[in-house]
């Protein structure tokens, strides 16, 4: 035991860090009540923050926050029982009496946390910031600011999904083989578009209070420690580590965007990409092509020049071509198209963004006006270039990239 307030503090926030999300799981997962779950642990850890600085830390943080976040639930389940509900809690009110659980007993149920956070009949885009919520212990006003809506919108989501979850029983399991494919794809699809949001910041600097790339990773990290043989799961988090391996090359010394052709490749995090292939190699293993692994064998390519000195578009191309096969998402056909631009001409590369052009959806989607202004750039066609450039300007958030584009098309004009 230490009982130095500033030894307990750390020991308070490493538990926070380390085991928020299993700790909430397996509470959860007894009554499928996630709020109150939550609402336990904050106590556990409001009691940690008084206590371990007077009597120190104990020996077992997690069991102590358990022990204390079980004690507060069922007080409060106490509270709220009539006559008739007893019954369907006494089951629960007899694990509290049992002996103290140990770091050993406690099972971990995060994966099927996940899983009930993904489940179907949870909003779609709400999944990843209730997975954020109830793993990483991320507040409504660190989320809303991430997905760009208010902190009081959020906060209303996420309600409802918990309730949702509760009310209509929404199981605590990992799903069978035969139903895994699209239940997986939900739980992939939430940790990426929250290391998405992070990697839209590329300084790398904290979205409040955490990096949600970093976290992204953590998570899928997760995934795959639950889920080792699991090829898309280990493409997802070989896609997110090729990614991040590139971040110190993003911008320049001054701050200014690199594109991904002029990085330095000497800047990027080669223990990063080594692990990323490793994984890429075992998802192979399985024979199971998805369109992770697809992703990620983008990425290696693109990384591949750092041993070659060259890009190769004819696989990337083709890599695209599968990835489309199975995606069909105009996103991947704006990547394909450039990709085509490479290996026969920009005039081959327009004509297929062209064929995209019907697509509404690419209207306020700004790679797609950049990629058209390039190739018409490519090609003398200036008053076109210029125009796809102002849209695409119109479109960007990121100020680096603006006056990228910016700077793309006064050369363009001069």
């Amino acid at each position: 035991m230490d009982s130095r307030p500033e030894i307990a503090r750390a020991a308070a926030e490493a538990a926070a860090r380390q085991s928020y999300g299993k700790l909430v799981a397996w509470l959860a997962a007894r009554t499928r009540d996630v709020a109150a779950a939550e609402d336990a642990l904050a106590d556990a850890f409001a009691a940690a923050l008084e206590r371990w600085p007077k009597s120190g830390v104990p020996e077992k943080p997690e069991a102590w926050l358990l022990a204390v976040a079980r004690r507060r639930r069922v007080d409060a389940v106490r509270r709220r029982l009539t006559r008739e509900a007893a019954r369907d809690h006494l089951q629960l009110i007899a694990e509290e009496v049992e002996a103290r659980m140990t770091d050993q007993d406690l099972p971990d149920e995060r994966l099927r946390l996940m899983f009930a956070c993904a489940h179907p009949a949870i909003e779609p885009g709400v999944r990843a910031p209730l997975i954020l919520q109830t793993i990483l212990g991320f507040d409504a006003a660190t989320i809303a600011s991430a997905f760009l809506v208010s902190p009081a919108t959020m906060g209303q989501r996420l309600v409802r999904a918990k309730a949702r979850i509760r009310e209509t029983g929404i199981p605590f399991r990992v799903p069978e083989r035969a139903e895994l494919g699209e239940r997986l794809d939900a739980v992939l699809e939430a940790i990426y578009a929250a290391f998405a949001e992070g990697w839209s910041d590329p300084a790398g600097t904290e979205t409040r209070a955490r990096n949600l790339a970093t976290e992204g990773i953590w998570l899928g990290r997760l995934v795959v420690t639950l889920m080792p043989q699991e090829p898309e799961a280990l493409g997802l988090l070989a896609l997110m580590l090729f990614a991040e391996a590139r971040r110190a090359a993003r911008r320049s010394a001054e701050g200014e965007f690199v594109p991904l052709a002029e990085q330095d490749c000497d800047l990027w995090d080669r223990a990063l990409i080594d692990e990323a292939e490793a994984l890429l190699s075992h998802a192979a293993v399985s024979g199971v092509v998805g369109r992770y692994q697809l992703e990620a064998a983008v990425q290696s390519a693109h990384a591949a020049r750092r041993l070659t000195g060259r890009t190769d578009w004819a696989a990337i191309r083709a890599l695209y071509d599968a990835l489309f096969s199975i995606a069909g998402s105009p996103v991947v056909a704006i990547n394909g198209a450039v990709a085509l631009a490479e290996t026969e001409g920009a005039m081959a590369g327009l004509a297929a963004l062209y064929v995209l052009g019907d697509d509404k959806r690419l209207d306020e989607y700004q790679p797609y006006w950049a990629a058209r202004a390039g190739l018409l750039g490519r090609l003398g066609q200036v008053p076109q270039a210029s125009e796809a450039y102002d849209r695409a300007i119109g479109l960007e958030r990121d100020p680096a990239v603006r006056r990228f584009l910016q700077g793309k098309r006064a050369a363009l004009r001069n």
